[in-house]
């Protein structure tokens, strides 16, 4: 189990830690120091998918953070506070996932050291979501972001009110969609190449039609719509796609059997340095 710390104490390297945030006291996080880092660390935010398994993205993730000198964030967007976070926290659907986040992530800074202007992003299903929306309406906050297995997306397409495209929307005050912006940050779509089946994917006549049946052939569809609207702009495309073989859509055997935690470390800061190799 996590430990628990003072709150106003400095959090203990390689240590998980569950904390609540200051400002906000029901809302939950879990945080990962790693033994060695720089002054100012990397920050690595980890988003959970529906099941709610904060816990485990940390546990199973936190050694890449090690190996890596990466501060690790999961942050717990509980269903009763949060039932809409993968759409960021609409108007009328709880409260706001994004802001909440953002909360986090500078608080954290504050205790660690960690920069809070920029910070590295992955979600995995439900957790995809949210980060590549999140993306899309925060660009200049994130260095780079792994989506794994996402359920639906968002398409660049500013005709489309949100969250089937990037037209304003009055749920998400504040929110505003520069294509130029998160068309230029870099982006790894990852999904496993046995997850074609559609238990817990959200099924309707449009999705089907516009994006896919399948979480594969959805991711395929969102990376070209990517890939197509950074040449309309004259962008070079920062979107990329990899099918993870023998991956199903368990983040546990993702992990743990696919190797999904190596490939979205190395494709963010590189192999790992060679001291922390046995």
């Amino acid at each position: 189990m996590p430990s628990r710390r003072p709150q106003d104490a400095a959090p203990r390297r390689k240590r998980l830690l569950r904390r609540v945030l200051q400002a906000d006291p029901a809302q939950e996080y879990l945080l990962y120091v790693p033994e060695s880092h720089a002054a100012e660390p990397p920050l690595f935010v980890s988003a959970h998918g529906v099941s709610r398994n904060a816990d485990e993205h940390a546990r199973l993730l936190s050694v890449y953070c090690e190996m890596h000198g990466a501060v690790l964030v999961a942050p717990y967007f509980s269903v009763e506070r949060y039932p809409d976070y993968q759409r960021l926290g609409r108007a009328g659907h709880g409260k706001r996932a994004d802001v909440a986040l953002d909360m986090i992530v500078a608080e954290v800074a504050a205790l660690t050291g960690a920069s809070a202007q920029q910070f590295y992003l992955f979600g995995f299903s439900g957790g995809a979501q949210f980060a590549h929306r999140y993306v899309m309406a925060h660009p200049h906050r994130i260095l780079a972001a792994a989506l794994a297995s996402a359920g639906w997306y968002t398409l660049p397409d500013h005709t489309r009110r949100f969250p089937y495209g990037t037209r304003t929307s009055h749920k998400l005050p504040g929110v505003r969609f520069d294509a130029e912006e998160y068309l230029q940050v870099p982006m790894r779509v990852m999904v496993g190449a046995e997850d074609d089946g559609t238990k817990g994917l959200r099924r309707t006549a449009r999705l089907d039609r516009e994006q896919g049946g399948s979480r594969i052939e959805r991711a395929r569809t969102w990376v070209g719509a990517m890939q197509a609207a950074a040449a309309a702009h004259h962008l070079e495309s920062m979107v990329s796609y990899e099918e993870v073989e023998n991956c199903d859509h368990s983040f546990r055997r993702s992990i743990l059997r696919s190797g999904l935690g190596d490939r979205v470390f190395e494709w963010m800061f590189g192999p790992p340095p060679s001291s922390t190799l046995s």
